[in-house]
């Protein structure tokens, strides 16, 4: 029996794998236990009891209310919310950015091509670390004090300070509008359903569903009590008070991520769109349809299958890229976790708290490219 399980190759294959994930397990053990001993000779705990202790330091801007009295676990959710609106607000900027400035590239008018390829090349070669640290010395030298602020347009003011906006103030029950949000989301996506099964969802009906929208929730709004007002920011002497404000940290690394983002993925559309074969653009042309209409509903739907894969990968890449923030000071996740580290000590636990949400993000992004991959990829018999 012995002779017959060592000329098997299947037993020999399971027993390697089973040595192998054994040392692993040892090796892990190993290097946990020396982590622990050596921690504990020099007097710092181990284990996540510090969550529970009171922060004592304050995060410059937030998108959820925190205050230095907080607990270092909530020190954490802040910094995780501040990753994940950058995130959403790079990803989605740099994408449709990245779009116009594809088409560009793509575009007859020698100009227009030109200007876009020195963007992308310049922008592909230069490091993201040197992106941000110029906007951010642009931001903070180069624009006015709050006293001589641009004023583009009424009630938007940028200077030294950051940018300032109006501001949307509602007082009343806040339930109500996250219950109006959720009517919103689901009117959506029957309309996005209802347009997969009929084909004719005209513009107008779309403007007459968003206006009876927009009446109906004002409606509620107003028998329900809600008072809402718009603040407008006001220079009140050296700095403006009132509205919302956009700090220059802020600005630097959504301008930088957004830019740097854009050249990539404007390469990816090109790259996806030119790879769609040149007798698609004729046969649209043949039935009577414009480039536009050709390019909107013939190519890009079959570019989108060779799109998506790269578009995935460079998703992910800004996610990462967030980290950088710290560089120009806005209060990410991994700027929350260095000052953590120098008020506990506890280092080992806050990397890998940072190394598990990171790479949850990635794997959520992953998922959900990979699910609409799914849904825009050719069915074959």
């Amino acid at each position: 029996m012995l002779a017959s399980l060592w000329y098997s190759e299947r037993a020999r294959n399971w027993t390697a794998q089973i040595c192998l994930l054994l040392a692993c397990v040892a090796l892990f053990t190993w290097l946990y236990d020396n982590t622990v001993t050596n921690l504990t000779a020099r007097g710092i705990r181990v284990g996540l009891d510090f969550l529970g202790r009171q922060a004592n330091f304050p995060i410059s801007e937030s998108v959820v209310d925190y205050d230095p009295s907080d607990t270092f676990f909530w020190a954490f959710a802040v910094g995780l919310t501040n990753t994940l609106f950058l995130s959403l607000i790079a990803i989605v900027l740099s994408t449709l950015l990245g779009l116009l400035v594809g088409l560009g590239r793509r575009s007859s008018n020698p100009l227009t091509a030109a200007v876009t390829g020195v963007y992308i090349t310049a922008i592909r070669n230069t490091p993201l670390i040197v992106q941000l640290l110029f906007w951010y010395a642009l931001a903070t030298t180069a624009l006015p004090s709050p006293r001589n602020a641009f004023n583009p347009v009424a009630g938007i003011f940028v200077s030294l300070r950051g940018v300032y906006l109006p501001r949307l103030h509602v007082e009343g029950d806040t339930n109500l509008l996250w219950a109006i949000a959720a009517v919103g989301a689901a009117l959506l996506v029957a309309g996005i359903r209802y347009r997969r099964s009929h084909e004719r969802l005209t513009p107008r009906l779309i403007s007459m569903a968003i206006v009876a929208y927009l009446a109906a929730a004002i409606g509620i709004a107003a028998i329900a009590g809600l008072d809402a007002s718009v603040t407008l920011p006001e220079l009140k002497g050296f700095n403006f008070v009132g509205g919302m404000r956009l700090s220059s940290e802020f600005s630097a690394i959504i301008i930088g991520l957004v830019i740097y983002t854009s050249a990539f993925i404007a390469e990816i559309i090109r790259g996806g769109i030119d790879a769609v074969g040149k007798g698609q653009w004729e046969a649209g042309r043949a039935i009577g349809l414009t480039d536009r209409q050709t390019l909107s509903k013939i190519v890009i739907p079959q570019a989108l299958r060779i799109i998506i894969p790269p578009l995935t990968t460079q998703y992910l890449s800004t996610v990462k890229n967030t980290t950088l923030a710290l560089a120009v000071g806005y209060p990410e996740l991994g700027l929350v976790v260095g000052t953590v580290i120098n008020q506990t000590g506890q280092a080992i636990e806050s990397i890998v708290i940072m190394l598990a949400v990171f790479l949850s993000i990635s794997l959520s992004v992953s998922l959900f490219m990979n699910w609409y991959n799914r849904r825009v990829a050719l069915v074959q018999r």
